[in-house]
C-alpha cells in the first residue's frame, strides 16, 4: 500500500511538471539614472551597458581610490574597452557624485569627457559610447552582431530609422531579452553616423 501511494504521488508530480507553464520573470522598468554633470556621458556610455544605476547608488561613499580599483577591476578582470584616456575622468565623476568627495570642494577637473561635435567617424563614436562593449561586427556578445543588424534590414527602405530609435532609445525583445540601455546622449549627426556604419555591415 505505501509502494502504491508512492508510486501515485510521484505520478502527480511527474504529470504536474509536465503540464507547468514555464516561469516567466519580467524585471522593473529600469528608471535609476546617474546624476547629470560632467562626466555623465561617460558613466553612462561606459557603465550602463552592463550595470545599472542602481548598483551605484546601493555603494556606500567610497574614496576615489575605490572607484579607481573598481574601474581597473572591469577592465582587468572582465575585459570592459574602457579607453584608457577615460579612467581619470570616471573616476573623477563617481567620485564627486557618488563618493566621499561628494559636496566637498575639489581641485581635481574632469579633463577628459566625450568629445562632442568633434567627430562623425562611427569607429570613434562607438567606442567612445561603450557600444562594443555589447556589440561587436561579425559575433554576438551580449546584443547582436553588427551584421545581423545589417541584414535584417538591408532591403527595408525604413531599416535607417528603426536603427535610429533603437539606438536613441534603447529597449529589449527585438533581439533577446537582455535590455540595451537608450543612447539619447548622441547628437542626430553621430546617430546617423553609427547608424549607416551599422547598415554598411
Amino acid at each position: 500500500m505505501k509502494r502504491f501511494f508512492l508510486v501515485a504521488g510521484l505520478c502527480a508530480a511527474a504529470s504536474l511538471s509536465a503540464n507547468a507553464a514555464p516561469l516567466k520573470i519580467e524585471l522593473p522598468v529600469e528608471t535609476a539614472v546617474y546624476k547629470t554633470g560632467p562626466g555623465a556621458d561617460l558613466a553612462n556610455a561606459q557603465c550602463l551597458t552592463c550595470h545599472s544605476a542602481d548598483y551605484i547608488l546601493m555603494q556606500p561613499p567610497m574614496p576615489a581610490k575605490f572607484w579607481k580599483g573598481a574601474i581597473d577591476k572591469m577592465i582587468g578582470k572582465y575585459a570592459a574597452p574602457i579607453p584608457t584616456n577615460q579612467v581619470d575622468a570616471l573616476v573623477e565623476y563617481f567620485s564627486r557624485n557618488y563618493g566621499t568627495e561628494t559636496n566637498t570642494p575639489s581641485n581635481v577637473v574632469v579633463t577628459q569627457v566625450i568629445p562632442r561635435g568633434t567627430t562623425t567617424d562611427p569607429k570613434q563614436l562607438v567606442t567612445n559610447f561603450g557600444c562594443l562593449n555589447c556589440h561587436a561586427v561579425d559575433k554576438k556578445i551580449v546584443g547582436p552582431p553588427y551584421k545581423d543588424v545589417a541584414a535584417k534590414y538591408k532591403n527595408n527602405p525604413e531599416g535607417p530609422a528603426k536603427v535610429a530609435y533603437q539606438i536613441t532609445h534603447g529597449g529589449s525583445g527585438q533581439w533577446g531579452s537582455v535590455p540595451m540601455p537608450p543612447y539619447d546622449m548622441l547628437t542626430p549627426g553621430e546617430i546617423k553616423a553609427v547608424g549607416d556604419w551599422i547598415l554598411a555591415q
